[in-house]
């Protein structure tokens, strides 16, 4: 799928191949998707299959968040819950965030990286 980020997450995901996410990410994703075939710009049968695809290359590499961590890091950032998964699941395996999340970006430097200076593009 083609989006305004495209460029950056290819290229990111050729530096690195291996993501992890928290199993919120099925949820959000889930909810990108439909907003795609409200519009619409892509049908069932096509959220279906990119729904599929992710689901499988993202196997294995799903992870439970530790509640009170996320609160804390909620709590004393004033991100979101949501995000705060993210950044609770990168703290415990010890990897980057990598993100175009400016909040995120701001709360977290320690944690977070931009996502168009990891994929290494012009203007990072």
């Amino acid at each position: 799928m083609q989006g305004q980020h495209t460029a950056q997450a290819e290229a990111t995901l050729a530096r690195d191949p291996v993501w992890a996410v928290p199993l919120l990410w099925r949820s959000e994703f889930r909810n990108m998707r439909v907003a795609l075939v409200r519009r619409p710009a892509l049908d069932l049968d096509g959220v279906f299959r990119i729904a599929r695809e992710a689901e499988l290359v993202m196997a294995g590499r799903e992870y439970a968040v530790v509640t009170h961590q996320v609160l804390q890091l909620a709590a004393r950032s004033g991100c979101t819950s949501y995000d705060c998964e993210l950044v609770a699941l990168t703290q415990e395996l010890g990897v980057p965030l990598v993100t175009g999340d400016r909040a995120i970006l701001e709360a977290f430097p320690d944690a977070a990286v931009a996502l168009a200076a990891f994929a290494g593009l012009p203007g990072a």
